[in-house]
């Protein structure tokens, strides 16, 4: 089943159940107000919210309504937690290399991840508001899953079990602001404003065969200015799987139910398919030609974030977003 939020109904938005072409929705507050709250009471509210969902792909669904994506926050408009991941080493790899840094060797066996904001998420049509053009402004475009309640120290296998949903992110970087935050040794805070979430998030059996061993087998595509910029395979270089990334955030405290957990930029050894962020496309350039080409985002800038399914059918919406002033 897919699940979405329309922004009507306050922060946490109204929970709709959506017909799997995406043109069709229906109001699920019968079963839960908001998608937190399904979430809270998942082995509940699932079966009734997926029995739903075949009553609207079979037409039978009373209050359906056509699906308007200007007319949606974030299917989470805000969570308990958000940690996000960096799972696909060749971008790690290419970053250092630029600057001519090692990769650890423990990079290889122990996931990094940071605790992201999750205060509140932009929705998929929402502009990006950034103050200044000069701070490096950067799409990524990712994998997250969403968990129900994870007890503390759980295994992969174990993980496994609590990934209820999946969908995609914009997790926008300011890279300007990044180095002179690490540099303090304390991590990303103003360097990392708040990140869009796709239109829906889809339980895993609705990606078929492209969800297998806790990781999403198909391209993530993305453009910028309605241009081609990369279609890297999701599922290829993915160090650790959404299972081992899960378990990795588990390790010394339960995670609450509605958790998200991301992937990191997608990206391959086979820089040929692009990329899924400037900084990566950047690296490339500047190991290729000495120095990168690609500019970083400006205000009046697009962008769209999308995977299809193998008939080219679009799974989770797309994140179209352009970047804007702050209205402040």
């Amino acid at each position: 089943m897919k699940l979405g939020s329309l922004k009507a109904g306050g922060r946490d938005g109204t929970l709709i159940v959506v017909s799997r072409d995406l043109t069709m929705a229906v109001p699920a507050t019968g079963i839960a107000p908001t998608l937190q709250a399904a979430l809270d009471d998942w082995s509940n509210a699932a079966p009734r919210l997926n029995a739903l969902s075949v009553e609207l792909d079979a037409g039978r669904a009373t209050g359906a309504f056509a699906l308007d994506p200007s007319a949606l926050a974030a299917p989470l408009p805000r969570a308990y937690e958000f940690v996000d991941g960096s799972a696909y080493l060749p971008h790690v790899e290419r970053v250092r290399k630029a600057r001519g840094a090692e990769v650890p060797a423990s990079f290889y066996t122990d996931p990094l991840m940071y605790q992201a904001t999750s205060a509140g998420f932009l929705g998929p049509r929402d502009p990006v508001r950034v103050s200044s053009e000069d701070v490096g402004i950067d799409l990524e475009a990712e994998v997250v899953v969403v968990t129900d309640d994870v007890p503390m120290a759980v295994t992969p296998a174990q993980a496994s079990g609590h990934i209820q949903l999946v969908g995609l992110i914009n997790d926008v970087s300011l890279r300007g602001l990044i180095p002179g935050e690490l540099a303090k040794g304390f991590g990303f805070l103003q360097s990392k404003p708040r990140s869009a979430l796709s239109p829906v998030l889809v339980t895993p059996d609705e990606l078929g065969e492209a969800w297998q061993g806790d990781k999403l087998h198909l391209p993530m595509r993305t453009w910028l200015n309605g241009h081609w910029f990369g279609a890297v395979e999701c599922g290829v270089d993915m160090q650790f799987n959404f299972a081992e990334l899960v378990a990795h955030a588990a390790k010394t405290r339960p995670l609450t139910a509605g958790t998200i957990v991301g992937s990191g930029t997608i990206a391959n050894q086979d820089t040929g398919k692009g990329a899924s962020c400037l900084a990566e496309q950047r690296t490339v350039e500047t190991l290729r030609d000495g120095k990168p080409a690609t500019p970083f985002l400006k205000f009046g800038d697009s962008l769209r974030i999308e995977i299809t399914d193998r008939d080219g059918a679009s799974i989770f919406g797309a994140i179209e977003q352009v970047i804007a002033p702050s209205d402040r």
